[in-house]
């Protein structure tokens, strides 16, 4: 027990911030990217957007895929060899966009990013921390998540910087390199551990204090057939739609206005604010109504977003990336938290991991059809309303939802 506890700290606080390094590179290669990525290379290459948006569409359809099947990778690989496979993977997509030369080799390059970030994203950041923590989840997955939030605030700018010094094949290996060498440390050091190695539950307490008796599994037709499931994973896949559509182009969106310099600040400024709102958001959690906070959530973003369609000049803008920014993080923790609240301990796992899949099923579409959506207009302004509709949507939904947590799902 002395190699979990540290002098008077849980060794789970340890595991956490290691899935917020993870994160960090996981979002700021795999999330944030493309943004920078499409932009780039519709410069350098002359592609349409809506051409590099649908490749970026197959990167998180083919994760999602992949997300499904997460839980039984886990118990069959392990968590830590599992995401360290996810790094590798990373980093050979991340070489590959950077390195294509026709619109075709961009599509094989989704294969190996669109894994890697499966194996290093949300779900697999969720299966890192929820064997450590029950109590204290809340605090415990909203900073493990911050990870994402911090990765949009070094890598869009660091993209920029990179991309226009070295280029994006060197920038390519040198960001990918970094990745694999932290998450390979990350592994050996932190991640092999369990609390059940020494007799520990989750939070830290004895074994014979905090272990329930196990139920059974519900199968996957069971969990995704239940009303619950299908109230968290429609508000959420939409929410993240809107979310992912919005982000991908959002560089794409300020630059006329603002510069790429300024536009890469700002796409900064929304993660930090992210940071902000998740934390606030898992301080406050505790026994507060999850599905409450995030029908709030949705309404600061839909102020954001409607200023960032009908803003003009830098602060209007500002404003809208700081509205849209608070309530970015708390679009992929939320999930995992109300999950908590509402399904047998047996099943979270498994059903965080098909939320997360259909969501990444669903938002994979997002960049593509937002990139259509521009080419046809040519601007943002219809594509940008159409993205706050979805997000009312989406409050609806989840407010309605309530209703089925007070009977059985």
């Amino acid at each position: 027990m002395e190699t979990m506890v540290v002098a008077g700290r849980f060794f789970g606080w340890s595991v956490a911030w290691s899935a917020f390094a993870i994160a960090v590179f996981a979002w700021g290669i795999g999330f944030y990217g493309p943004s920078v990525f499409l932009q780039s290379l519709h410069q350098t290459r002359g592609w349409p957007i809506s051409q590099i948006s649908f490749a970026v569409t197959v990167h998180f359809l083919l994760s999602a895929i992949v997300i499904a099947c997460l839980p039984e990778i886990h118990r069959r690989v392990g968590i830590a060899k599992t995401t360290f496979l996810g790094a590798v993977l990373t980093a050979a997509g991340l070489i590959l966009w950077s390195n294509s030369r026709e619109p075709w080799q961009l599509f094989a390059a989704a294969i190996p990013s669109g894994a890697g970030w499966a194996m290093t994203s949300g779900a697999a950041l969720n299966a890192i921390v929820a064997r450590w923590f029950d109590r204290d989840r809340p605090i415990a997955i909203a900073l493990a998540f911050n990870g994402a939030s911090v990765g949009g605030v070094l890598f869009v700018p660091l993209w920029v910087y990179l991309i226009r010094s070295i280029g994006f094949p060197s920038a390519a290996l040198l960001v990918g390199g970094c990745m694999v060498a932290t998450v390979a440390y990350l592994c050996v050091r932190f991640l092999v551990k369990s609390p059940e190695d020494v007799g520990l539950a989750p939070d830290g307490d004895a074994s014979h204090q905090a272990r329930a008796k196990p139920q059974p599994r519900r199968t996957r037709i069971e969990i995704v057939r239940s009303a619950r499931f299908i109230t968290i994973s429609a508000a959420f896949s939409l929410g993240l739609f809107a979310q992912i559509g919005l982000l991908a182009h959002l560089v794409a969106r300020l630059t006329p206005e603002l510069g790429i310099e300024h536009a890469g600040f700002l796409v900064s400024l929304a993660t930090v604010c992210a940071v902000i709102g998740r934390t606030a958001a898992g301080k406050w959690m505790g026994e507060h109504d999850r599905r409450f906070a995030a029908t709030a959530n949705f309404a600061v973003q839909i102020a954001g977003v409607l200023l960032l369609t009908l803003g003009q000049g830098s602060l209007g803008l500002t404003l809208g990336c700081v509205l849209f920014g608070l309530g970015i993080g708390n679009l992929t923790s939320l999930p995992p938290l109300i999950v908590q609240k509402e399904f047998e301990r047996e099943d979270v796992a498994t059903a965080v991991a098909l939320i997360i899949a259909i969501n990444q099923g669903v938002f994979a579409f997002a960049p593509a059809i937002i990139g259509a959506m521009h080419d046809t207009t040519a601007n943002y302004q219809l594509p940008f309303a159409l993205i706050a509709m979805i997000q009312f949507l989406a409050a609806v939904i989840i407010l309605l939802g309530r209703r089925s947590t007070r009977a059985p799902a």
